[in-house]
């Protein structure tokens, strides 16, 4: 299903129509203020390794995220930060940034990675916040499967016509990002960058 929802005035009948979705085991393809993601309910184990399934990738050596509508999520998924690591991602966020966290016990091990540690997202994107806030928890996000051309993985309609038939909704959002998020490593006191993407590294520590 390829389901328009107004990035700027998300149709709540539309947004519950995602949440049902994901709440019955569906996978799905979102806008965030980056690239395109490919989306599940952080705990529904089906749904994860049919996304590791689509991505030809063992979940157990995945490296997903968890896109959050705001920091109230931050103590249950995460241990307890420093605070000098949270001026910083209440500085980022939201926005083009993924911080790379001391999981807590609450994480779903099949989301766990043999370090022990969570991805924060939390998009500066009203339609994920919608989601995100009606699920009532974390939304799992990847990477869509880079192959192709880039409007493979910024135009909607194409994603539909290429893993619409692997995946539940492609929701269109509008034209997405060229750039993945920005990944910094906050696990060992000062923060690391590991991907430079869309959020500016220079900007956010200087």
């Amino acid at each position: 299903m390829l389901l328009h929802i107004h990035p700027d005035n998300p149709q709540q009948r539309n947004i519950q129509t995602v949440i049902d979705c994901l709440r019955g085991g569906g996978v799905i393809i979102y806008p965030t203020d980056t690239i395109y993601g490919i989306g599940c309910d952080i705990y529904n184990a089906d749904a994860i390794e049919r996304i590791a399934r689509i991505k030809k990738i063992d979940a157990k050596k995945a490296q997903f995220s968890f896109i959050c509508c705001d920091l109230s999520h931050l103590s249950d998924y995460a241990k307890s930060v420093d605070t000098p690591v949270f001026r910083l991602l209440k500085a980022a966020l939201p926005g083009p940034y993924t911080f790379i966290l001391p999981a807590s016990k609450q994480v779903p091990k099949q989301l766990k990675t043999k370090k022990d540690t969570v991805g924060i997202r939390i998009p500066d994107n009203k339609i994920c916040h919608e989601i995100v806030r009606g699920l009532g928890h974390p939304l799992m996000s990847a990477s869509l499967p880079m192959d192709g051309d880039v409007e493979y993985y910024t135009d909607p309609e194409i994603m539909h016509d290429e893993l619409g038939n692997l995946v539940d909704i492609v929701i269109d959002g509008g034209i997405g990002n060229t750039l993945a998020s920005t990944v910094i490593d906050c696990t060992s006191g000062s923060p690391m960058l590991v991907r430079e993407g869309a959020g500016e590294w220079e900007h956010l520590i200087s």
